[in-house]
């Protein structure tokens, strides 16, 4: 007794080593640990003088509500009061910010807080924001996106704000020229400015952003019905460098043509869906924007000879986005005899991309980072050899149904193209040798093969034993798959996030309990796999920490016994789809704890009634969107659903009868067919 009493006085006297070292020293360790949020909670528990340093360190919060509505205002005055010297807070994953809240925000932060993300928040108003801006008078940026109760009144209460750079209003459909004007005025010092989808904004607005806003760098238009009259104003901003213009049907040929300069600082140009613009158009902008470096004309002008070569013009262009445009072999020559090296090219859904083409553009552009030939449907073997031989440099390439490509073909991307990071290889005839082959890039982290008939476990056993850098795999009805393959993925490629194995409907819950290894897995589509059970989503839930989005849909195994550990311990779970799985009212409710959950997707579920169905509903306090089938909209109480709606939950009801299994086998050819 005597001898244990010694030894507990020892530990209790015992000097933390961990105390001696410098604050300085402690706060580069964290700075190593911030990107995981784990990490920094278990530094935290380390001990006392780590905690409170932690508390110092921290200057960015991401908060995730977890708690009941009536708790969440005390959720988030304790968070504040344990990281005191926080300066940017995002608060996009808070759905109901009111205007307490902001209050409470702009007396803790004061001065010290420099950017605020409210993009999904809603239930605030103009009172709140002009108390935030106030007291925070450092605010540099504040993202609005989404706000579409937001008007002119919430507009003039941000304008006070004298020092902020950054403001994104994306979707702020109810504000009009008004609002933007007092912005315009108040808000000289603006560098970055997001207008899209501003419906209510008008030439005028612009044009106010233009003649005020001076220092403007970044401008998104997309959607807006302006036209030339606002262009004139927008000239006169010197140090534009990102112009976005997507969707601007009122900008045209005449528009263009009628400028007498152009910006001289522009560095991006984004005029996709612009249906009335042409190669005359780009032509006369292009004449007047010697420092282009990014052009996005997707969905837009016939690319011709005279087009390429009135883009020839633009010296410094490094990237040019040309998807969903109709191609001429001419145009793409032109193209090809470019002097300027690009280092990104986009040709998705080109028709009338061509082995001829293609091939002229690769010979020539040899520096080419980044390549999308996605539904290029007419390129052989012929144009990858070409692309493989002269672009040996290449990062991404993404090539789905590209169906005349032979697997031979697949030998070369190995075999050349080993600094690869993205390969989308989806509805191609790849084959096992084919990813033998490509297991040689060893760099790659996003590698997709959805609808690859012909690949098996041989082909991914080599992937996992040669691209242990792999974070996102897409199997989507990859129907040869089996546990076998899954299972070498999960011990070759450790920092795995993402994974897709849809409709692999020989996958078990072997294959569950192998990724549930993966502890940074974040995202797993495993819908159309009935020989999934609730035993696989049980080792998903409890070693996965971080998973985010979970689809289950036709999992028919699925049932309650799989809710019961997703509700444990599952507390990031943002999105799920249990549709046709056998989770009936008890499972839904068991959900209904996890304060994280936002959307839910629950369509022919057998076993949901109206009232076990409200009941989850209403305890899921963080829902911001439901897909229902329509038969519950009149058999759910009428209070419950106006609650919900109130608390900023959008419901999406569905029509559709249920849906019979198609063989797997057949399922390419009929949506060819469809096509």
């Amino acid at each position: 007794m005597k001898k244990q009493k010694c030894i507990q006085e020892d530990t209790e006297t015992k000097i933390n080593p961990f105390d001696f070292l410098s604050e300085e020293i402690v706060f580069s360790i964290l700075d190593y640990l911030t990107p995981n949020p784990f990490d920094r909670k278990s530094f935290s528990l380390v001990s006392k003088s780590f905690y409170s340093i932690e508390s110092r360190h921290r200057k960015t919060l991401k908060p995730f509500p977890r708690t009941s509505n009536d708790h969440r205002h005390d959720q988030l005055k304790k968070l504040l009061k344990r990281y005191p010297f926080v300066t940017h807070l995002d608060l996009s994953l808070c759905p109901r910010i009111t205007d307490g809240c902001l209050s409470y925000i702009a007396n803790s932060c004061g001065k010290a807080l420099k950017s605020i993300d409210l993009s999904r928040s809603r239930f605030f108003t103009q009172v709140g924001l002009s108390y935030l801006v106030s007291k925070s008078v450092n605010l540099v940026d504040i993202d609005l996106s989404n706000g579409v109760h937001l008007n002119d009144t919430a507009a003039a209460a941000v304008a006070s704000c004298r020092s902020l750079e950054r403001l994104s209003l994306t979707r702020c459909k109810s504000l009009t020229d008004i609002g933007i004007g007092c912005i315009a005025v108040g808000c000289s010092n603006l560098r970055v400015l997001s207008l899209k989808w501003c419906l209510g904004v008008s030439d005028l607005g612009v044009a106010l952003i233009g003649v005020k806003c001076k220092k403007i760098r970044s401008l998104d238009l997309s959607h807006l019905l302006i036209s030339e009259k606002c262009l004139p104003s927008l000239l006169k901003l010197e140090f534009l460098e990102d112009l976005i213009l997507e969707g601007c049907c009122g900008i045209n040929d005449e528009s263009l043509v009628s400028l007498k300069q152009g910006w001289k600082s522009l560095k991006m140009l984004n005029m996709s869906y612009c249906d009335n613009v042409t190669h005359v158009g780009i032509s006369s902008l292009t004449n007047r924007a010697n420092c282009l470096q990014n052009l996005n004309m997707s969905y837009g002008p016939l690319v011709t000879l005279s087009l390429s070569e009135s883009l020839q013009k633009l010296s410094q262009l490094q990237s040019i986005r040309l998807d969903g445009c109709q191609v001429t072999c001419s145009g793409l020559k032109g193209i090809g005899n470019w002097c300027v090296s690009l280092k990104e090219l986009s040709l998705s859904k080109c028709s009338g991309v061509t082995d001829d083409g293609l091939s002229s553009i690769v010979k020539k552009h040899t520096d080419l980072k980044k390549l999308d030939i996605t539904c290029c449907r007419k390129i052989t073997q012929i144009s990858i050899a070409h692309v493989t031989k002269s672009c040996g440099s290449l990062v991404s390439l993404k090539m789905e149904s590209c169906t005349l490509v032979p697997f031979e073909a697949f030998f070369l991307i190995g075999q050349n193209c080993h600094f690869l990071e993205e390969l989308d290889l989806t509805d191609n005839d790849v084959d096992d040798e084919g990813l033998k082959f490509i297991s040689k890039c060893s760099q790659l982290s996003v590698l997709k093969l959805g609808i690859c008939m012909n690949i098996s476990d041989e082909g991914l056993i080599s992937i996992g034993n040669g691209c242990p850098k792999l974070k996102e795999l897409d199997l989507y009805r990859s129907i040869e798959i089996t546990d076998r393959g899954i299972s070498s993925i999960a011990h070759g490629c450790p920092s795995l996030e993402i994974i897709n194995i849809s409709y692999c409907e020989n996958i078990t819950d072997s294959s569950l309990i192998s990724l549930s290894n993966c502890s940074k897995l974040n995202t797993l589509e495993s819908r159309g796999c009935p020989r999934i059970t609730s035993l696989g989503l049980k080792a998903i839930a409890i070693r996965c920490k971080q998973i985010i989005k979970l689809d289950i849909k036709k999992c028919h195994n699925v049932n309650d016994s799989g809710m019961i550990p997703l509700a444990q311990f599952s507390h990031n779970l943002r999105q799920i789809n249990l549709s046709y799985s056998s989770v009936t009212d008890v499972g839904l409710l068991y959900l209904a704890s996890l304060g994280c959950l936002q959307s839910m997707t629950i369509l022919h579920m057998e076993g949901l009634t109206p009232v076990g169905l409200a009941a989850a509903l209403f305890g899921c306090g963080g829902l911001m969107k439901v897909k229902l089938q329509s038969s519950f909209r009149s058999l759910l109480p009428r209070l419950v659903l106006e609650h919900l709606e109130a608390r900023g939950c959008v419901f999406h009801w569905r029509d559709k009868v249920f849906q019979a299994e198609l063989d797997p086998k057949c399922w390419k050819l009929q949506a060819e067919d469809i096509e």
